[in-house]
């Protein structure tokens, strides 16, 4: 879709705050951070140097861990205003009610799949490898005995409801309260109702709705590309106190489970390639180049949710996908197709299993795969959140949610493995909507 030579005022400040970001060469400050940090957190541990006492240590890394807890704030508070905006903006601006209809009833099935199929290849994966037979008993206790444990895991949030109330808890009665508790699915169907209405009405009484999203929504990227100037010394923070709490010897001992992950997320990579090379019979070597940056940027920040604007900029200027296809697809994808992040519990979940000797069913096994699905569709789009999505996994295949404490140590960098995952993904939808749902005055290409 050509673009037009004469931007909006939206369009100029968004590409202020994404230019502004993407010179700053963030992705590689971040894993220079990423690297000082366990180089220092290693030095300050008691398995370093081991020349301060406990409650010294604590306090300095409670202190590092701040920058990083800022910039997550900062992400967090933005994150459900921006989604939303975006998502009732994409569909409003489409102008067609046909258009939106044409494209769920292939989108909503395509990400339902993919995800299925990625944390169908992530337990297959972790069934052959068995990392968690590696994994020495004393290990495993201490990290949970550790003060980082009791810090830093998520409480469970499971919530023992029937399917009938499950389905009945979609529709979001409260928005206040779906936004306060991140109940993102709640959020993106509220969002999607929004902005089909605004279609359904005269476009002079939508048009001041319309303006506060746009606001919004470019309020939010400034928010953003401030929050990212820390985003270095955040990292080197966060990672330098887990590793002065939980010890390097903790972290390597997770060595092959991190390696599983890692193989896992790269051959959902290569699934999309070939979806790419058949579906759209384009070079899948050329797709890689025209989304790096975009995918460094996602695997710096972890969060899918900060990287979206550039994703969608990517697709239209790179990809040449057409905006109503990247501005649906892409803030929905954000949401709710999160493939990286399903294939990364479903692993997590049975390395856990396999560290404490619980064998599951092939029932079970199954009730797990569904169980992550929906978990992870609808998980918030910001750093981290997959161990608060885990956690509430865990309680109902009877592992500890204390263990989580095992993999927390290498969690910071499986989290960027994921978030850049869970970004290639929503590229190859929009790409491959882009192919499938025509326009009515397109001709068949």
């Amino acid at each position: 879709m050509p673009i037009s030579k004469k931007k909006s005022s939206r369009a100029k400040s968004i590409d202020q705050s994404t230019d502004f970001i993407i010179a700053q060469d963030l992705w590689v400050k971040i894993l220079i951070g990423m690297f000082l940090g366990i180089i220092i957190g290693f030095t300050l541990s008691p398995d370093g140097l081991g020349l301060w006492d406990e409650g010294w240590l604590r306090t300095t890394s409670d202190w590092l861990a701040l920058p990083g807890i800022i910039f997550l704030g900062l992400i967090q508070m933005v994150i459900v205003p921006l989604i939303a905006c975006s998502i009732i903006l994409g569909i409003a601006e489409s102008k067609d009610l046909g258009f939106v209809k044409r494209i769920s009833f292939k989108l909503i099935p395509y990400f339902i799949l993919t995800t299925t199929f990625a944390i169908t290849i992530g337990i297959g994966l972790v069934s052959i490898v068995q990392p968690g037979s590696l994994i020495d008993p004393l290990v495993a206790e201490q990290a949970i005995d550790s003060g980082a444990a009791a810090e830093r895991i998520p409480g469970s949030t499971f919530e023992d409801l029937t399917i009938p109330d499950r389905i009945a808890n979609l529709v979001p009665s409260n928005l206040t309260k779906a936004q306060v508790e991140k109940n993102m699915l709640q959020i993106v169907i509220a969002s999607i109702l929004l902005g089909v209405a605004l279609i359904t009405i005269p476009s002079e009484t939508a048009r001041p709705f319309k303006d506060l999203c746009v606001s919004g929504q470019v309020i939010c990227m400034k928010i953003i590309s401030w929050a990212m100037i820390i985003a270095p010394i955040a990292v080197f923070g966060l990672i330098a106190s887990v590793t002065i709490k939980l010890g390097i010897e903790a972290i390597m001992s997770v060595g092959l489970y991190t390696i599983t992950v890692i193989a896992g997320l790269l051959c959902m990579l290569v699934i999309y390639l070939i979806f790419i090379a058949l579906f759209t019979r384009t070079s899948p070597v050329s797709f890689l180049n025209k989304i790096r940056e975009v995918q460094l940027l996602a695997f710096s920040t972890a969060s899918s949710g900060a990287t979206m604007p550039f994703t969608i900029k990517a697709c239209e200027e790179k990809l040449g996908i057409r905006q109503q296809i990247s501005r649906f697809v892409i803030p929905i994808g954000t949401t709710i197709n999160m493939d990286g992040t399903a294939m990364y519990q479903g692993i997590a979940a049975i390395f856990l299993c396999q560290v404490f000797g619980i064998e599951l069913s092939i029932l079970e096994t199954v009730l797990l795969i569904l169980t992550t699905v929906g978990a992870s569709i609808g998980t918030p789009a910001t750093p981290r959140v997959g161990l608060v999505i885990l956690s509430t996994i865990l309680v109902g295949i009877g592992v500890p949610t204390e263990g989580v404490a095992l993999i927390l140590g290498v969690d910071a960098l499986l989290d960027m493995c994921r978030t850049t995952i869970n970004v290639t993904g929503d590229i190859t939808a929009a790409k491959l909507m882009d192919k499938w749902v025509k326009d009515k005055n397109d001709t068949p290409r």
